[in-house]
């Protein structure tokens, strides 16, 4: 009886970009198996190749500007004979995109079809690939989202995807991904954009497919706990290579390369310690009553009810709580870029609710925002120096243009980009490289007050550390307020005074930090917390704290 061959067998890949006569190298002889049923997790910084590698099993790299330049891919479904993916023709890989291998991409927003409802973008997949009736498609597509957790499936059928919180629009794409039960899912950050709670809840989704079909998957994340509690092997990638590779447990108890080593050391683990509660003092945003009533065919729906805090100078005031429930609406409202329906919102002591667009126009360059969706915020016809100088052409219209490239220059290298990244546009850039992008965009005019709607949950654990490092060195010298919405309580911890945890529109309680972490009062704060993935310590921390 022949061994049963691996269902995925990536044999020396190679990746390039650019021209053939001058080829920029993604990816350097890249080698790991997927067994049937299992999840091995491919982690790394932003860049390091993971995100190529899953569009090259789906042969989607060249679509991206890529090419594979060496090595093999093989497939085998259900043990039969492999097949190299490198070297299938268009129309066999149609039939198994979908079908036998299925992928939920990084960014939903560029992956959902903006003028076709939910409900339609989930039914013809099941038409297309499975020849299901529409009546029946649209039956299985509502009952999928309800397995994903999706709250009021039946009315999200009907909807856009701009109608759907960032959280919504990922568990719409994991369904997508796994409505025709596929032999192998390949998982882009699948749960970058959502809550703790839903996170732990998608990886019992995906660990109950498994048993119910085996479907093995290939999970790309740089959420090293998240991992350690969905992967049964590990692979490590750095600069296109594999740096390391084993079982999840001997990894994370004692990886033997010093990046795997810095990647643990760096992320972040509750209990770690928070920012100290500052002195009080005036505040410099202060927002007062905050609702917002959205009108809809059956009636109006409240989105914020009654919303009220103070920030200060210096300060970070974190906004957590499940997708769905304001956190972005508030944002939003508070840079007014959508109206309230009452409240108040207050820099100074000064109601910037009723300025007019041209008053409110000096009052922007105090206040940026960096946005959820990064690929959704960036102007793909922009390069990325067009996209950081923009503000500063507004509002600093005489300021030179080679003054403009050194601040440039300069807020690049506060994120960790290189400077010859001003020429690239955005699709030319990683997932968390175009939100490092967004935040130096944000960065580029100094301003006061920063409202960072998931700003590093797209962002690699090193490179989260650089950023919230360089947050509180912006509030130590420049006493920068920052409004930071997460669902990241790891991240929050390290970087927020205060905490305002946020529920069906309303905050259900407040207060510092390690208040709020150690001492919940409500069961609903209690339930987030218990949901976050705990990273195991290292094998040596562990050796250290057993008593001799």
């Amino acid at each position: 009886m022949r061994p049963v061959p691996p269902l995925l067998d990536v044999q020396a890949l190679s990746v390039a970009f650019g021209k053939p006569q001058a080829p920029k190298p993604a990816l350097e002889k890249v080698s790991f198996v997927v067994q049937p049923g299992e999840v091995v997790a491919l982690v790394g910084e932003s860049g390091s190749g993971k995100s190529v590698t899953a569009m090259s099993v789906m042969q989607l790299i060249g679509r991206e500007g890529g090419r594979i330049t060496g090595g093999r891919m093989l497939f085998s479904p259900d043990g039969a004979a492999p097949v190299d993916l490198a070297q299938l023709e268009e129309e066999k890989l149609r039939r198994l995109r979908g079908r036998e291998i299925a992928m939920i991409f990084q960014e939903p927003m560029t992956s959902l079809n903006p003028i076709k409802t939910v409900g339609v973008q989930l039914a013809e997949v099941l038409v297309l690939h499975q020849g299901a009736s529409w009546k029946a498609a649209t039956a299985e597509a509502q009952r999928m989202l309800d397995r994903v957790h999706m709250t009021e499936p039946a009315r999200r059928m009907g909807q856009y995807p701009h109608e759907l919180s960032g959280g919504m629009r990922q568990r719409v794409m994991i369904g997508m991904a796994l409505l025709c039960r596929p032999k192998l899912l390949i998982a882009d950050e699948p749960t970058t954009a959502l809550d703790v709670t839903v996170q732990a809840q998608i990886v019992v989704l995906l660990q109950e497919l498994q048993r119910e079909t085996g479907t093995a998957v290939l999970f790309i994340s740089h959420d090293l706990a998240l991992v350690s509690q969905i992967a049964s092997r590990v692979v490590v990638m750095r600069h296109g290579q594999v740096v390391e590779q084993a079982p999840r447990d001997s990894l994370l108890a004692a990886p033997t390369q010093p990046y795997t080593r810095m990647l643990l050391d760096a992320a972040p683990r509750l209990g770690g310690g928070s920012p100290a509660p500052l002195p009080a003092a005036a505040p410099l945003l202060s927002v007062r009553g905050l609702s917002k009533t959205f009108p809809t065919p059956k009636g109006p729906v409240q989105a914020v009810a009654d919303v009220g805090f103070d920030l200060q100078a210096g300060e970070t005031l974190a906004l957590i709580g499940e997708s769905g429930c304001g956190k972005s609406t508030t944002a939003r409202m508070v840079m007014r870029l959508i109206e309230p329906t009452s409240g108040s919102v207050s820099i100074d002591g000064r109601d910037i609710t009723a300025l007019s667009p041209r008053q409110m126009q000096p009052v922007r360059r105090a206040m940026q925002m960096v946005f959820q969706d990064p690929y959704a915020s960036l102007n793909p016809r922009l390069s990325a120096f067009d996209a950081i100088t923009e503000p500063l052409a507004i509002h600093a219209p005489r300021m030179p243009r080679a003054e403009r490239r050194a601040r440039a220059e300069a807020v690049l290298r506060q994120v960790h980009l290189p400077a010859d990244s001003l020429d690239r546009y955005p699709h030319q850039f990683s997932g968390g490289q175009r939100q490092r992008l967004c935040i130096a965009r944000a960065l580029s005019l100094e301003p006061r007050i920063l409202v960072a709607d998931e700003a590093v949950s797209a962002l690699d654990v090193s490179v989260q550390m650089q950023v919230v490092a360089l947050l509180q060195e912006l509030q130590q010298r420049l006493g920068l307020a920052c409004l930071f919405i997460s669902h990241d309580i790891g991240v929050v911890e390290r970087i927020s005074h205060r905490i305002a945890v946020m529920r069906a529109g309303r905050i259900v309680e407040s207060g510092a930090t390690q208040d709020i972490l150690r001492a919940p009062r409500e069961a609903y704060t209690q339930q987030l917390i218990a949901a976050v993935p705990r990273l195991p310590q290292p094998r040596a921390v562990q050796e250290a704290m057993v008593p001799a």
